[in-house]
């Protein structure tokens, strides 16, 4: 599997495991092959299953509102999930199906090898960090081999209770935050949330220095926080 391509021609024939007997389509993934920003939900729903493609139902509306709420596109970023099929019913994925779609999943996340992983819901979150709460875990940037995670709700929990869709939106500004930081050496990351660490310097979407501001005159104190992201500047990933 040399190519984002290659794997979902793979996903497309695949039979290794029950999830495919019941599905119109599988749903291997989409977006940009260079995406500095890689999104993991859980399996596809009802209208993903018809189209064949992921987060296109209510769950995939409301995330095309949050990209939009940071000057971002779908098609700038890469969106996957954990299982290619849908399970019946849209019940829970099981473990075996999870584990019979992972070698997909992580040969994505190697071709990809995005700056940051949001995960969507707890079956994501459970691949990288196995039996934590999406709830507690939620919003907590943090590193495991060498990859910076970033877990949040999914989507259709915000569609459930509307009180989710602003920490959502929050959530979104916390990304763009990341995104315009230097990323961070694998050596030097600790796989804990990085809340402690102070923020590194601004940077722009590809690496470049951020304009430097003008001073602040003598009365006026430094500003305390980093300035909040320009939203034109992540109009493409």
């Amino acid at each position: 599997m040399d190519s984002l391509d290659e794997i979902a021609r793979q996903v497309r024939r695949c039979t290794d495991c029950p999830l495919h007997a019941g599905r119109n389509h599988a749903v291997p993934g989409e977006g940009h092959p260079n995406a500095r920003l890689m999104f993991i939900g859980e399996g596809p729903g009802r209208e993903e299953d018809r189209q064949g493609r992921p987060f296109v139902g209510p769950a995939g509306h409301l995330l095309d509102e949050l990209l939009a709420s940071i000057g971002a596109h779908r098609s700038g970023v890469y969106i996957a999930n954990m299982v290619k099929c849908r399970p019946p019913n849209n019940r829970d994925p099981a473990p075996d199906e999870i584990q019979a779609c992972s070698k997909y999943l992580d040969r994505q996340i190697e071709l990809l090898n995005p700056q940051l992983i949001v995960t969507l819901g707890r079956f994501s979150l459970g691949k990288f960090f196995p039996g934590e709460g999406v709830t507690r875990a939620r919003g907590q940037p943090r590193h495991k081999d060498g990859r910076l995670i970033f877990p949040m709700l999914h989507p259709a929990a915000a569609l459930r209770r509307s009180e989710h869709r602003g920490v959502m939106f929050q959530d979104f500004q916390t990304i763009a935050e990341l995104l315009n930081r230097p990323p961070q050496p694998a050596s030097a990351a600790a796989e804990t949330p990085e809340a402690a660490a102070p923020p590194p310097p601004q940077m722009g979407m590809f690496g470049e220095p951020a304009a430097t501001p003008p001073t602040p005159q003598a009365a006026e104190p430094p500003a305390a926080e980093p300035p909040t992201p320009d939203p034109r500047q992540l109009a493409m990933f």
